[in-house]
């Protein structure tokens, strides 16, 4: 059932772990077909680093427009007063604790960056 999705949880405030992991790879698995679904998770100070940097808004909407599901946990984005920078994005806010244990008791396989 979820052979075929992968969820992306980005984490890290590090710009370059975003351009070289977290969009190079999340962006090329939806492009190519590695993975039918990829869903994107804006976690915690990747959503202050988002909300900042024009081009990694750019990376984003570049995954959106591949057809990457776009999602953030609204606390951290409240937290870091980000949450009208990442919706403009076209960014789901969504209180991500119980999705994420759903992703991991489904047994859907998530990267954790």
């Amino acid at each position: 059932m979820n052979e075929d999705k992968i969820v992306i949880l980005w984490t890290s405030g590090d710009r370059e772990t975003a351009i070289n992991l977290v969009f190079l790879y999340g962006f090329n698995a939806k492009d190519r077909g590695w993975w039918k679904d990829v869903t994107l998770v804006v976690w915690g100070p990747s959503a202050k680093l988002l909300s900042e940097d024009a081009e990694l808004q750019d990376y984003v909407r570049k995954m959106k427009d591949a057809g990457v599901e776009l999602r953030a946990c609204v606390r951290c984005a409240e937290y870091y007063g980000v949450v009208e920078d990442l919706e403009r994005l076209g960014i789901e806010m969504v209180k991500m604790g119980i999705p994420l244990t759903e992703y991991l008791k489904q047994g859907v396989k998530v990267l954790s960056v």
